[in-house]
């Protein structure tokens, strides 16, 4: 004879129909190419006119109060496609473009820029993942370490800052954590196959978009 302990088995239940509850409640919709303030906008803007209610924005992520359903998630990857963007449905694709969104905001949104923070560290923490594990799936979807779309993302904000011509080359190879100028323009010509001053001198060498990097 089976003897059931009827309070653990309703606090089972309950605890199911909560977890149920908070579960079909907030969805998240992972969104590739979302990544700049101008793509949140974009986003906003369209998840907005489809009556979904927003509980949270972005890069890359957004948090919905909606319940969606299984027909609703073609016809909103269409839309977004429509505008340049991509649902991501499939867990490594969310993965590889979450490690990209954060290196991004590091390089180019954060104040606090890379020289302040452990990029490794951050992406484990930022992620809930082991450092080797998305390390090892980064190489092996993109063909490229994470260390050098790091570099290839720091390359493109110091573009920037060239353009800008508010900074001196050691000022930027400060803002981006190099060790020193020097380190700083042999990895720019290794990327761009123009030393700084040339850059500067030669804007028709131009920018990359960050999605393209």
């Amino acid at each position: 004879m089976i003897i059931v302990n009827t309070f653990f088995l309703e606090t089972v239940i309950f605890l199911k129909k909560m977890y149920f509850c908070f579960y079909m409640d907030n969805y998240t919709l992972y969104i590739k190419n979302m990544v700049c303030p101008r793509c949140i906008e974009a986003v906003q803007d369209l998840l907005q006119n489809e009556k979904l209610d927003i509980e949270y924005i972005e890069l890359g992520k957004v948090v919905l109060n909606n319940k969606l359903t299984p027909e609703d998630l073609p016809k909103l990857g269409e839309l977004l496609k429509k505008r340049g963007f991509e649902l991501l449905q499939d867990k490594n694709k969310r993965i590889i473009d979450e490690i990209k969104t954060e290196i991004i905001k590091i390089i180019h949104y954060d104040k606090d820029i890379e020289g302040h923070v452990n990029i490794s560290d951050h992406i484990s923490k930022a992620l809930g993942y082991d450092y080797s594990y998305l390390s090892s799936l980064f190489s092996s979807i993109m063909g490229v370490t994470i260390e050098k779309y790091l570099i290839a993302q720091k390359i493109e904000k110091a573009k920037e800052l060239l353009i800008y011509d508010e900074l001196s080359i050691s000022e930027i190879a400060y803002q981006l954590n190099y060790s020193s100028s020097q380190h700083f323009s042999r990895q720019f010509k290794a990327v761009t196959g123009l030393s700084p001053s040339s850059f500067n001198k030669n804007r028709k060498a131009g920018r990359k978009p960050l999605n393209e990097i």
